[in-house]
């Protein structure tokens, strides 16, 4: 393994039987590793597909761990691991080698075979493949690159070949490829677990509010089951007032946050990347808004357009000119019941229809939203019965949530201290 200058490195942190072992060695990836490209075998031979080889495209790495595809190819399209002109030059990549195009970069557990959008790195033994993915990974930003430069997504061969790494011995690799494996797998079952979380609020709002054309719901809390029918109105019914956002310019710095259509995310607000804008007091309180206003985003491309939120925090805001503010009559309508309602599948279906396109997006006139839009109620008592289920199930993703964002900034923090940094 040939060395950068016999230069070394020591990480910040390190597992107590390796502290007295000596500094990394540090050398360029092309030092540690053989690099090749794919091929593609010709979708006119059907001898070449179908078989029992994984055939790994740019497409299909979307996980670090490449072990299956949908695609699988033959023997007598690799040709015993050679290149082979009739077979599209498809090499075979064994266990343990590594793929990139982008970040996530992947390792391969099984033998597999790779398109010619995909670059591959044979290891030396000396090199344990995971420790490898983990440094590179904490050092994301320094090896993808694209036309605009350093940090934007692709990863560049000429740039990846001269990267420095810093190696210790295997025993040491294979530690920190161990701590960091199983911190993946607690982060991949708390990210499973909030993903059922939402799985099972979106089917049980699916239940809890009537179909399209129906005015009962097929899940029904036992207190209510007699309660009759939901009384269906035109949504304006329930709006005392509504109003357009600022449509000044904003800066990152003034008195008041302006919520902006990014800050729009699944019925929530998300108060990160917020925009300022300094207003007299009389123009501020003729836009701010207030605890249960309803949101809409009515200008957006056809996909996104349409987007509700509520607004549930006693903090001094406003919006974007193209949001509009729905204020209720909360003594018809609860407005957690209302934001919930309105973002099942079957509301946001007949809300997307209200869109009419222009020439690079959609837009729903407001005033046709509220006269068109036709939603199905029931008495409040019963709006408040399924408002608390949805808050309860909503605090619990929430807190789900933030275990999983805690995890991952864990991780990252401790990738910083497990991999020293050349630069450094």
């Amino acid at each position: 393994m040939a060395d950068d200058g016999n230069k070394t490195l020591t990480p910040k942190l390190r597992f107590p039987e390796f502290r007295d072992e000596p500094g990394w060695r540090v050398a360029p990836l092309d030092a540690l590793a053989t690099f090749s490209s794919g091929g593609t075998p010709s979708k006119d031979n059907p001898d070449y597909w179908n078989g029992d080889i994984p055939w790994i495209s740019a497409s299909s790495m979307y996980d670090t761990d490449l072990r299956d595809s949908e695609h699988k190819v033959t023997r007598k399209a690799i040709g015993n691991g050679t290149r082979i002109a009739r077979a599209g030059s498809l090499l075979i990549l064994t266990r343990g080698s590594m793929l990139y195009n982008r970040v996530p970069m992947g390792i391969a557990s099984v033998d597999v075979a790779f398109n010619q959008d995909v670059r591959a790195l044979t290891l030396d033994p000396s090199l344990h493949g995971h420790f490898l993915l983990k440094q590179l990974m904490a050092r994301e930003a320094e090896i993808t690159v694209n036309e605009t430069g350093i940090g934007a997504g692709k990863i560049d061969t000429d740039h990846l070949r001269k990267f420095p790494v810093a190696v210790p011995e295997p025993a040491e690799q294979q530690k920190i490829a161990d701590c960091l494996t199983s911190l993946d797998e607690l982060i991949a079952a708390q990210g499973r677990k909030v993903e059922a979380l939402r799985v099972h609020k979106k089917g049980l709002m699916q239940q809890l509010f009537p179909r399209q054309g129906e005015t009962l719901p097929r899940l029904r809390f036992p207190e209510f089951r007699d309660a009759g029918e939901w009384a269906s109105k035109p949504f304006e019914e329930f709006v005392v007032r509504s109003f357009y956002g600022t449509s000044s310019s904003t800066s990152v710095k003034g008195r008041y946050p302006v919520l902006r259509m990014g800050n729009m995310v699944d019925g929530r607000l998300d108060f990160s990347n917020l925009v300022y804008l300094d207003l007299d007091e009389e123009s501020f309180e003729g836009i701010r808004l207030t605890r249960g206003d309803i949101l809409l985003n009515r200008t957006n491309s056809l996909d996104l357009v349409g987007k509700i939120s509520m607004f549930d925090h006693d903090i001094e805001c406003i919006t974007a000119s193209y949001i509009v503010t729905y204020r209720l009559d909360t003594a018809r309508i609860d407005p957690t019941f209302c934001n919930s309602m309105l973002n099942t599948p079957q509301y946001q279906a007949k809300i997307k229809a209200l869109a009419r396109p222009s020439v690079s997006q959609a837009n729903i006139n407001p005033t046709t939203f509220k006269k068109e839009l036709i939603v199905s109620v029931p008495l409040p008592a019963e709006q408040q019965r399924i408002a608390d289920c949805l808050s309860t199930l909503d605090a619990r993703l929430t807190a789900e949530s933030r275990k999983l964002d805690a995890l991952k900034l864990h991780k990252r923090g401790l990738m910083q201290q497990l991999f020293p940094s050349p630069e450094e």
